[in-house]
């Protein structure tokens, strides 16, 4: 158990970023896995841009790495243009 003041804050605050962290990376990957069984090709423009967003999010404050960001995001969008546009 920590004996110091601030290392007794070190730990409250790192569980409240570690909470934060990891309902930032579930809810990333529910709208992925979202993504993925959408049919509708306008819908799945739309919700490309959120996920790719909030990807970028996450690599940008380092819950998941930069190349992982990059590579869900190109394979969503080979995912999103295999997708048949509704003909008019």
């Amino acid at each position: 158990m920590a004996n110091h003041k601030s290392a007794k804050k070190a730990i409250r605050s790192s569980e409240k970023k570690r909470l934060q962290n990891r309902y930032q990376h579930v809810t990333t990957r529910n709208l992925v896995k979202k993504l993925r069984t959408t049919t509708d090709h306008a819908m799945a423009v739309e919700l490309f841009k959120t996920v790719s967003s909030a990807l970028d999010k996450l690599a940008k404050r380092n819950i998941i790495h930069k190349n992982k960001a990059s590579n869900n995001k190109s394979k969503l969008a080979r995912l999103v243009n295999s997708l048949k546009p509704a003909a008019a």
